[in-house]
This record gives C-alpha cells, sequence and structure tokens, in this order.
C-alpha cells in the first residue's frame, strides 16, 4: 500500500502541473487539488487512473468529471475563504470536496438516491462541512439560499429561474447548458432582474434532469 500511495502522489503532482499547462493559474483552486485525494472518490480498482485527465464512469451511469474540467468551473467560479456555494449535481463529491478545500461552504444536490447514499458518508469524512441534499437539481436548494455562488456539473437543457434567483445579487453561476454538448457559461448576477452572460467553450456532461430517483 505505502508503495501504492507513493505512485499515487507522484500521479497527482503531475496532474496538478498539467492544469497548470492548460492554463489553472487559480492558486487557490491548484492548492486544493494537492489537498484532495481523487482516487478516494472512485472504486480501489480505478486507482491508476485517477489522475489522467479523463472522465471515469462511476455508478448509476455518471461520471466524474477531467480534472482539467472540474479545475476549470471552478476557477470560473472565483470562489474566496467564506463564499456560500450550491452545486448542483453531487456525484462522486470530488468536486465538492474541491470546494471545501478552497474555503467553501458547500451545499450539494444529487437526485440520484443510490449516489447521495454512496456520497453523503464520503463527504462527512474527506470535507466535514459539506451539506448533502437528495432533491431535484432544478429546484435548487433554498432552505439555505442566497448563495454566493452556483455551479451546476451536469449539462442543463436551459437556466433554471429557481438557481438565478438564490445567488445574490454579484453571484457567479457556471454552468454548462445545452443537450447533446454544452456551452460552458459564466453568469454574473448585477440586479434582480439582470444578468451578464459569458461563453467559454464547449464541453460534454451528462443530462441534468429533473425530480429525484428513489431506487
Amino acid at each position: 500500500m505505502a508503495t501504492q500511495n507513493y505512485l499515487l502522489l507522484g500521479q497527482k503532482k503531475r496532474m496538478i502541473e498539467q492544469l497548470r499547462q492548460r492554463g489553472i493559474s487559480d492558486e487557490n483552486v491548484l492548492n486544493a487539488f494537492d489537498k484532495m485525494e481523487r482516487h478516494l472518490f472512485l472504486e480501489s480498482l480505478l486507482w491508476p487512473q485517477a489522475y489522467e485527465d479523463t472522465a471515469i464512469v462511476i455508478s448509476t451511469d455518471q461520471t466524474i468529471s477531467k480534472p482539467s474540467t472540474v479545475a476549470f468551473q471552478s476557477q470560473l467560479l472565483e470562489v474566496r475563504k467564506g463564499h456560500k456555494v450550491l452545486e448542483i449535481g453531487t456525484g462522486s463529491g470530488f468536486q465538492a470536496a474541491i470546494l471545501y478545500a478552497m474555503g467553501a461552504k458547500v451545499y450539494t444536490v444529487e437526485r440520484q438516491i443510490a449516489l447521495f447514499k454512496h456520497t453523503k458518508p464520503l463527504l462527512a469524512q474527506l470535507a466535514p462541512s459539506v451539506v448533502t441534499y437528495y432533491g431535484d437539481g432544478f429546484k435548487g436548494y433554498p432552505a439555505f439560499a442566497p448563495y454566493d455562488r452556483v455551479i451546476v456539473t451536469c449539462g442543463a437543457p436551459d437556466i433554471p429561474q429557481a438557481l438565478l434567483d438564490q445567488m445574490v445579487v454579484g453571484g457567479i453561476m457556471v454552468i454548462p447548458v445545452g443537450t447533446e454538448s454544452q456551452i460552458m457559461k459564466k453568469i454574473v448576477k448585477i440586479s434582480d432582474s439582470e444578468y451578464e452572460e459569458e461563453d467559454f467553450g464547449d464541453f460534454v456532461f451528462v443530462p441534468m434532469l429533473k425530480e429525484r430517483v428513489r431506487k
């Protein structure tokens, strides 16, 4: 196990250097990747792939996003210590853990009960202040609104109004929008009815779907 951990540590350091080369310059993001062990969010059989820049299929046909995608979304989000962040699509829990390591207070929503039951105790161990919620991501998590930041980690067919409503004025949302493929969008809330929107290229995510899955 010690040898394996040593190898994984080396792979993680190479991954972080590759993130720098891909344009990730926010040291808060890079430090979070250094603090978190991506392999712990995967089954042990998948550990050799953990620090490759690839998406990996996990349970319920969901995926853990590429490290470069997680880092890119995190950088666009401009998270600072103490920010309240709403995440839609907990999945493996890795993105929520990165945001936690960046100093955010994270509230994360998952619609798949099987994933929720798996990820909740994992996050309790690795990112203990993260609040997990089993619910419909299109509705957000109004109990703890408003949020300084909102991040969506699945492909939304459109921008849910409920998520915009749960942002503070001056808040930022990062969301991939589209069906077959998505355009990454950064949305800044200027006022209760005004938004600035900027596009950041094409991505492919699993679809954002309505309603909870109870099996």
